[in-house]
């Protein structure tokens, strides 16, 4: 079950990006695509939660960027989010907050386009709601894969 509920991530992060493979001078996205990729987006951010929640952080770094590998070894990773995950205690709820997309010319993160999608999540440890953020990059094969996973 740990391996398809990866793989069925991975298989809806290459759909996500199918729409947009094509150069922009071949092929200018409909405002039906934006939207389904926005959704699809959102789906897979779902997704990786839904991991994170099990306690299968490192499922999350095995789907992750080539570049997000380079950076944050797999054990300082599941570290570093389980740790987070357990100072806020057990999921409450989780509410879709904000879709954003950034390109980024390489001189702070590395070069290329980046997908943020964030949620107001109520956790059993904390008064507030607070702001999860889950990152992806579009990667070379055009595939969207997580960057990160953090609680603010």
């Amino acid at each position: 079950m740990r391996v398809m509920t990866c793989l069925s991530f991975l298989a809806l992060a290459t759909v996500t990006a199918s729409a947009f493979a094509q150069s922009p001078a071949t092929h200018q996205p409909t405002p039906q695509e934006y939207a389904q990729r926005n959704q699809q987006l959102e789906q897979a951010a779902l997704q990786v939660a839904d991991l994170v929640d099990k306690g299968q952080e490192g499922q999350v770094w095995d789907g992750a960027s080539a570049m997000t590998k380079q950076l944050v070894a797999r054990d300082a990773f599941v570290k570093g989010v389980s740790t987070d995950r357990r100072t806020v205690g057990t999921l409450i709820t989780r509410t879709p907050a904000n879709l954003s997309f950034s390109e980024s010319d390489g001189k702070k993160l590395p070069p290329g386009l980046f997908a943020n999608v964030a949620f107001a999540t109520r956790f059993a440890n904390e008064k507030q709601p607070v702001r999860e953020l889950i990152s992806f990059h579009l990667d070379g094969d055009n595939v969207w894969r997580v960057t990160g996973y953090t609680l603010r």
